[in-house]
């Protein structure tokens, strides 16, 4: 049987055990660090150990390549709670929690050996409806594990199905520029942290001020990928701009290097191979993230689809390559900073609408101070967002002479 399959069935037999108790579920707990932990059992395995204000409906299931352990409630403030903290084993690698999508939160576990879920307990203080989760986990073989991995599908919980839809007609060439923006990161995915910031905030707040500009200037219609905090995978952003006739993708970022001093604005466009080592590792970094929602598009096309897509590429890549030249000029003349080397390619799996013109925007690097104090400065932001304005539509002018020379 599918290990998630069976763990939501434990967790619903659970919840149907406690009737009084589930009469306090409510729709949010709070976290209570102190009493949350992650530890080493006696038999080699995990113990995880999770706090909580009020009990909440829950379900367990895992992953594998990497292998990882993933928790969904309904739903979990987890203020206050700290990675360090938590993990105090190191056979647990890592863990990510927050927002996973509206009303749903969403804890990940990075095991560093295979192991199973072997029980899965929330105890509720009749008293209090205070909660305590305890979930063990027992080491398995590496066979054994990946046999049993895999989510359960179920539409409360998971996140929507990609839509198919027909390619988009020519455009009258006076209607709004749909532009889809895309916050990178959110919810459970943080993005880069630096002090007390953190990427998604910044995108998000950067998003919102983009989408004003443009509406504001006219001969604009902009949708966003997500407009608050929750977490959206790659394929669902890709999926919302082909469902919303996307002419632009713009993803949103401003990552944080350790290594090297990167600085400056930097516009990336989709390609096999990276032009540098940092391109490369952002775009390793970027796709990881959506190991939280259990899809990676990395590797998503297969022979007879990659052939495909590369025949939708070869109109669009041009035209790609002329949108991020021309967003990269509008914002070295607005003063920038721009990077020493502001347009690069790399394997960005959120840029791989084959049909819609698509780049990824590096507004600066949280690494850098001086980047740093440009993305607090509404000031600074403004002049950014108007230089990505500046750019659609020089762009679009010159997209639109290019047109009748395309071939059909």
């Amino acid at each position: 049987m599918n290990a998630g399959r069976a763990m939501w069935g434990l967790v619903a037999w659970v919840l149907l055990a406690l009737p009084v108790a589930a009469q306090g579920f409510s729709a949010l707990a709070r976290i209570d660090p102190a009493a949350s932990q992650i530890t080493e059992a006696a038999d080699g395995g995990v113990q995880i150990d999770l706090g909580l204000q009020i009990g909440v409906p829950f379900r367990i299931f895992t992953l594998d390549e990497p292998r990882r352990l993933v928790m969904d409630f309904r739903e979990v403030d987890w203020t206050g709670l700290t990675a360090a903290d938590l993990v105090q084993t190191d056979r647990v690698s890592s863990v990510q929690y927050g927002a996973y999508v509206p009303g749903w939160s969403r804890m990940v576990a990075e095991l560093a050996a295979p192991m199973q879920v072997s029980t899965a307990v929330m105890a509720i203080d009749p008293e209090s409806a205070a909660a305590r989760l305890t979930v063990a986990l027992r080491p398995v073989s590496a066979q054994e594990f990946a046999a049993s991995a895999g989510a359960p599908h179920d539409p409360q919980w998971d996140l929507p199905a990609p839509q198919q839809v027909a390619p988009a007609r020519d455009r009258d060439p006076d209607a709004p520029l749909v532009v889809v923006l895309d916050p990178g990161h959110g919810g459970i995915d943080p993005g880069a942290e630096v002090e007390d910031l953190e990427e998604k905030d910044l995108m998000l707040r950067f998003a919102r001020e983009l989408r004003e500009v443009l509406l504001r200037s006219g001969g604009f219609q902009v949708v966003l990928t997500r407009d608050d905090d929750h977490f959206v995978s790659l394929e669902r952003r890709v999926s919302m701009a082909h469902q919303n006739g996307a002419d632009v993708f713009i993803s949103l970022h401003a990552d944080s290097l350790a290594e090297g001093q990167a600085h400056g604005a930097t516009v990336h466009v989709l390609s096999r191979e990276a032009s540098d080592a940092a391109s490369a590792k952002l775009a390793e970094r970027h796709d990881r993230e959506d190991l939280l929602s259990g899809v990676d598009l990395s590797n998503a096309d297969d022979q007879v689809t990659d052939i495909l897509l590369d025949l939708a590429r070869q109109e669009t890549q041009p035209r790609t390559e002329a949108l991020a030249r021309s967003v990269v000029d509008a914002i070295a003349a607005s003063g920038g900073p721009m990077n020493r080397r502001p347009l690069r390619r790399a394997s960005f799996s959120v840029l791989k609408a084959a049909d819609i013109p698509s780049i990824l925007i590096e507004i600066g690097f949280m690494s850098s101070p001086r980047d740093l104090t440009n993305l607090r400065d509404p000031d600074w932001r403004l002049r950014m967002a108007q230089a990505i304005r500046a750019g659609l539509d020089n762009w679009r002018r010159d997209d639109r002479a290019r047109k009748p020379l395309v071939r059909r």
